[in-house]
């Protein structure tokens, strides 16, 4: 476990104006929430006593509280590739939120309150009110979250450019592994590739690769209709409204390579030159595999966006479908023990994938 210090809204200048927002649940401004700015993220290292010349960055899903389904991910992938595998919390996720959001006592009553208060706000459950709620109150959370989260990745990597990782020689390269919205932030990285500090890694998609219009985030375990409805009508209609009357944050947001990046990947027709061109160029450090039956990141959806629409040079995607019942939130279900077998040969299906594109 490695401690981090997030620097951003405080030197980056992105979004200041617009972090001030009280989350009504919490009753504190995001910029307040110190589980957020200072944290620690866990890193699988296969070995002791050298550094390595490489690692894998592994990116989680929308609405995770907790790392227990992602060790088995960073272990397989360390002990496969022989490499360490960190994995980094996005931001007010996982232990960078409060542990009060994933409590069911404390947030219990923003759940009765929710379902009185908000009209349709269908599929609500204790496991995603925090984050429906937040998002509800303020759409453009979607993006500053990931815009941190990115900011924060970038970091990491100038440490292990710069030779201050522990476990890392200077210059070390740093390959990503990426689920569901971490696919998402992993795609804007790589489009965005600030200072070229992607150069020369490589991405491998799970669950995830397709643009935020081809998405569908309502889930039990996700948000609930209503807040998908407000962010969707928010990226898909009101940013371009945005843009086209020069808001000086949307125009900030556009003289950046991460902004653009972003924007490039809302809908087909933004930036389309752009995200095309350079997913063509990319097309060789691209792999993905998406479930035959995800209906939050459907597989189209993906083969579209890494297929560049049926032209040439096309990323290796291929569409699993493994024998026994999964979801997006739950591809690997163990709650079963009869179908053990079968889950743990889908998975090792995956992940031997995944660490054979990446060492």
């Amino acid at each position: 476990m490695l401690p981090f210090t997030s620097r951003f809204g405080n030197s980056s200048g992105i979004g200041n104006d617009n972090r001030t927002a009280i989350d009504d649940f919490y009753n504190i401004n995001d910029e307040d929430i110190i589980e957020n700015k200072e944290f620690r993220y866990p890193v699988f290292v296969p070995g002791t006593g050298k550094k390595y010349k490489r690692a894998i960055l592994l990116l989680h899903g929308l609405n995770e509280r907790s790392w227990l389904k992602y060790l088995p991910w960073g272990y397989y992938l360390a002990i496969k590739t022989g490499v360490p595998v960190i994995l980094f919390p996005i931001a007010f996720h996982m232990n960078r939120s409060p542990q009060m959001w994933s409590n069911p006592r404390a947030v219990m009553p923003l759940l009765i309150r929710r379902n009185h208060s908000v009209a349709r706000a269908s599929m609500t459950t204790i496991a995603n009110v925090a984050l429906s709620e937040r998002l509800s109150e303020d759409p453009l959370r979607f993006m500053l979250s990931g815009w941190q989260s990115a900011e924060d990745v970038i970091c990491l990597l100038e440490q292990t450019k710069s030779g201050k990782h522990p476990f890392l020689e200077k210059n070390a390269d740093i390959d990503l592994f990426t689920y569901s919205i971490g696919s998402f932030l992993g795609q804007i990285l790589m489009l965005a590739n600030p200072a070229n500090l992607l150069q020369q890694s490589r991405m491998f998609l799970f669950c995830g690769g397709s643009l935020f219009s081809q998405m569908n985030g309502v889930s039990r375990l996700i948000m609930d209709e209503t807040a998908f409805r407000k962010i969707y009508h928010f990226y898909m209609c009101d940013l371009q409204t945005q843009i086209r009357q020069r808001h000086p944050f949307f125009v900030h947001l556009q003289q950046t390579s991460l902004g653009n990046a972003f924007i490039s990947m809302i809908r087909e027709s933004n930036r389309r030159t752009f995200r095309e061109h350079t997913i063509a160029k990319l097309h060789d450090k691209i792999q993905a595999i998406c479930l035959k039956n995800d209906s939050v990141i459907p597989a189209t959806g993906i083969i579209q966006t890494l297929g560049i629409h049926g032209k040439p040079p096309f990323c290796n995607v291929e569409v699993f479908d493994p024998p026994f019942p999964y979801s997006h939130e739950t591809p690997f279900p163990v709650a079963n023990p009869g179908l053990s077998p079968l889950v743990d040969t889908a998975f090792a299906h995956v992940f031997e994938k995944a660490s054979g594109f990446l060492n």
